[in-house]
């Protein structure tokens, strides 16, 4: 955002001049339709080194190879958590070598050992036009504790430049498989690292309703969404027609504040920590989230909430796969003034506790899963004691499997109900599954969010190579490494 539309284009194609900046040669790029010739390198190189000053540090190597040794140059694809910690302890160890290959051998630990680089230089080439992947667009906005890591990062642009032995560079909006080849980063570097993680692959129920009706969508969007990413603004509109459809032709917008607590059902599918995130924005709505940095824009639809959340499983609360943390938030948001209440249903932590599952929590890495069951147990309500004062409910079912999502009644388009069987527990401890019963339970629902989970994507070009696993949705590597002769890493 920091800069204007066609410095960010001719950035995304810089990464390919990079060689030619270092040796002089004869190229016909095109930028913008515009070819560029070996006459415009020295104000392009001008243009990289300037553009990017906010997030890099840039040394002259030229000066400080004292040694002729080459430097080793690494692409790291994808500027997430796992790009950042890549060139982090990448540099830390080949400083490291360096210092070891340099030191006088006064004892045997300080025997100098050959090292073939002189220094290391790390271009982070990212997709979107900012960093910090899911620490930015996938953390929730409430929890700013764990934003706090993207700080650590941007330093490590000026730690790098402490030493003339090391720089590391981010370049944004640079799509590599469509806009650079990634055979062409590999002849670019001498090592490729491929930390680009999920790019837009859910993971699918495979039941009736989902890719039909309006108001499904997936937790990965839902979230994405509200934390401003620039590629699902158009989630806005489908949030607010699902949370604010008027009753009647005679109902008046101007009766809906930026307090006022929407009436529509939410069914979030899925239990791990992802599908309690979405629970909680939903239920904080505006008021509880206005001190974050939540876009106004989300705020705005959210208001003061949605009334009811229901957030569905089809195992038991043993086999959950969330976190004590994100589920201690839940039952506190009444007490912290949110209004809303945490509800969970006696009977079904009952239904779970199979005799598997109680040896599941005696067993080794037992002792978390015992107090989250501790937690729910003391939380848990009867069936018929589940009246509060609070406006607001959070409400965690255990046991039900969704079959199909069915059409609301006045509007065929949308969603009105999820459909789910009651399943029962079957199996050996940490391998039980859940098995139907017959029994089946409608759900209402004005909106519902898939919340089960991530599939890997190949760039533009790995699957030829067969360097992607479609069954496994992961990158093929072992302990790192891809197969064949070449320079990527995973």
């Amino acid at each position: 955002s920091q800069f204007s539309l066609h410095r960010n284009i001719v950035a995304s194609k810089i990464i390919m001049l990079k060689q030619c900046l270092l040796r002089p040669q004869t190229v016909a790029f095109v930028i913008n339709q515009t070819p560029i010739r070996s006459s415009h390198l020295a104000r392009l190189g001008s243009t990289r080194r300037n553009l990017w000053r906010t997030f890099s540090s840039t040394n002259n190597n030229d000066d400080v190879n004292n040694d002729n040794k080459p430097r080793l140059s690494v692409a790291v694809v994808g500027a997430g958590p796992a790009g950042f910690y890549a060139s982090k302890y990448l540099t830390s160890s080949v400083l490291k070598r360096i210092t070891q290959s340099t030191s006088s051998g006064d004892d045997d630990d300080d025997t100098p050992r050959p090292f073939a680089w002189s220094g290391v230089d790390i271009d982070l080439i990212e997709r979107l036009p900012t960093p910090y992947g899911l620490v930015r667009y996938g953390v929730a906005p409430d929890h700013p504790e764990v934003k706090n890591v993207e700080n650590d990062f941007a330093a490590l642009f000026n730690k790098q430049g402490e030493s003339q032995n090391s720089s590391i560079n981010f370049y944004g909006n640079v799509d590599v498989g469509k806009q650079i080849p990634l055979s062409k980063l590999q002849s670019l570097y001498d090592v490729v690292i491929l930390a680009y993680g999920c790019q837009a692959a859910d993971k699918r129920l495979n039941i009736p309703g989902e890719d039909t009706l309006e108001g499904v969508l997936s937790a990965r969007e839902f979230v994405a969404w509200y934390n401003g990413h620039p590629e699902f603004q158009h989630i806005g509109p489908i949030v607010e027609r699902c949370l604010w459809k008027k009753k009647s032709n005679t109902t008046n917008d101007d009766d809906i504040t930026e307090t006022s607590i929407s009436p529509a059902r939410v069914v979030v599918i899925g239990q791990g920590n992802v599908a309690l995130d979405v629970a909680r924005v939903l239920a904080k709505g505006k008021p509880g989230l206005i001190d974050t940095d939540t876009p106004t824009s989300v705020l705005n639809v959210l208001k003061g909430g949605v009334s009811h959340v229901s957030v569905v499983g089809r195992r038991g609360h043993v086999q959950g796969a969330f976190t004590i943390k994100e589920l201690r938030e839940l039952t506190k948001l009444d007490k912290e003034g949110h209004n809303v209440s945490f509800v969970v249903r006696k009977e079904e932590l009952e239904m779970g506790m199979t005799d598997a599952s109680m040896e599941e929590l005696k067993g080794p890495g037992g002792r978390p899963k015992s107090r989250i069951d501790k937690l729910l147990q003391d939380n848990a309500l009867e069936e018929d004691a589940q009246s509060t004062d609070a406006e607001k409910s959070v409400e965690i079912r255990f046991l039900l499997n969704p079959t199909q999502l069915a059409p609301h009644e006045c509007n065929l388009s949308k969603v009105g109900h999820v459909l789910c069987e009651r399943t029962r527990l079957e199996g050996d401890p940490g391998k039980q599954r859940p098995v139907g019963t017959g029994e089946m339970e409608e759900l209402p629902a004005d909106l519902v969010l898939v919340s089960i989970g991530y599939r890997g994507m190949p760039l533009e070009g790995m699957e030829e190579l067969d360097f992607f696993d479609s069954s496994s949705s992961t990158v093929v590597n072992e302990h790192g490494k891809l197969p064949g002769e070449n320079n990527l890493f995973v």
